[in-house]
């Protein structure tokens, strides 16, 4: 496989971009497509259509390739993967039938190829990614690779989308299926945040919803765990501050934990909604602010991967969690940089809502303030 990254401001600079890629006589059949929603969608899509690329895009919250980061442009990754090694599904949801739709895109995968991999995108604010994740594994099984992330809006947190050649949705789902006998897909999920205390047990929830810890209020515990101030008054600000800064670590029998972000504060009950299952009964941690040792645990765990299961790769997609481009700012570059000399590959990505993968020694799991890389080889 022949990997080439691009990226623009517009279309135009894509289309430029794109000759000069393919003037050597590189034949993109695959593009991973990471937009913002103020760029023109169906101009980049007729773009790569009149190339006979097949695509796979999604909008977000901040795109990259290499150690180049943006906001509101376009970036791609180009590969020229055999295309009988791969497929894209597509599909809107319809009510809240996430599972079924994930069951449904396996079973047409495992049609087309014995071992299929995934890379997936969904949109809206409002799917049950848990509940999708669930779908892949009720028929491909707990070792299924599958990894990704939320589509994005620029941060407006308000309409996101998902789209292949030809069409688009904002409540929908797209795949790509990859013979994992032809072609290596392996990841990470890594966090890094560090946890303090000692685990304390969730002893009211439903679902996402996280009513209280050791029977306090959560935001109660969460203010007293911080010493801060700030965490008092019905704000925007005290929300952001609680998502990215102290968020909660749900503890795990193996692997690393996952983060639990409290996307919604209710100041009139103390409680959060979080943005994934916290189960009563469960056990939680709080965490602390990061540092730039969380960025050197990402390429830490990824140096690990290139050393057990992936010495080589020929394109690398990385899923990172917006919430941590608002941690670290400009300084993010550095964790990019980072990832990005593990292999010395082309590389695209996106600042996501929501990670997929495999937490590190640990199982399929959703994840937040998370960065997800995954490496591909064609065999």
């Amino acid at each position: 496989m022949k990997a080439k990254s691009i990226k623009g401001n517009s279309p135009e600079d894509i289309q430029s971009a794109l000759n000069q890629s393919i003037a050597d006589g590189f034949k993109p059949t695959l593009a991973i497509v990471f937009i913002s929603v103020k760029q023109y969608r169906n101009a980049i899509c007729k773009i790569l259509d009149e190339v006979g690329t097949a695509i796979f895009g999604a909008t977000t919250n901040g795109e990259f390739i290499d150690e180049e980061l943006a906001n509101g442009t376009i970036a791609i990754l180009l590969l020229d993967v055999n295309p009988a090694h791969f497929t894209i599904f597509f599909e809107e949801f319809d009510g809240n039938n996430y599972r079924e739709t994930a069951q449904a895109i396996v079973k047409k995968a495992k049609e087309r190829f014995a071992s299929p991999a995934f890379l997936i995108s969904c949109s809206n604010l409002e799917t049950d990614r848990e509940a999708l994740l669930t779908g892949f594994e009720d028929i491909a099984g707990k070792e299924v690779e599958v990894f990704g992330g939320g589509a994005g809006d620029d941060l407006a947190f308000t309409e996101q989308f998902v789209f292949k050649n030809g069409i688009e949705s904002n409540s929908g789902i797209v795949a790509i299926v990859l013979d994992d006998e032809k072609v290596m897909i392996r990841g990470r999920a890594t966090c890094g945040w560090k946890a303090v205390g000692t685990p304390k047990t969730v002893t009211k929830s439903e679902g996402n919803h996280v009513f209280t810890v050791e029977n306090v209020p959560v935001l109660e515990l969460t203010r007293k765990f911080s010493g801060l101030e700030i965490l008092s008054g019905d704000t925007l600000e005290v929300t952001n501050q609680i998502a990215i800064s102290f968020p909660l670590q749900l503890q795990r029998e193996k692997g690393d934990p996952i983060m639990r972000t409290g996307l919604t504060v209710n100041f009139d009950d103390g409680s959060f909604i979080c943005s994934g299952s916290v189960p009563q009964g469960s056990k939680v941690r709080f965490s602390i602010p990061p540092d730039f040792d969380v960025m050197e645990k990402v390429v830490k765990v990824l140096e690990e991967l290139k050393a057990t299961e992936m010495p080589e790769a020929d394109a690398l997609v990385v899923f990172s969690c917006a919430g941590r481009l608002l941690s670290f700012g400009p300084m993010m570059t550095i964790e990019i940089e980072g990832i990005c000399e593990v292999w010395n590959v082309p590389m695209a990505g996106m600042f996501s809502m929501a990670e997929f993968g495999r937490a590190n020694n640990g199982d399929l799991e959703l994840h937040n303030l998370t960065t997800c890389c995954v490496a591909l080889k064609e065999k």
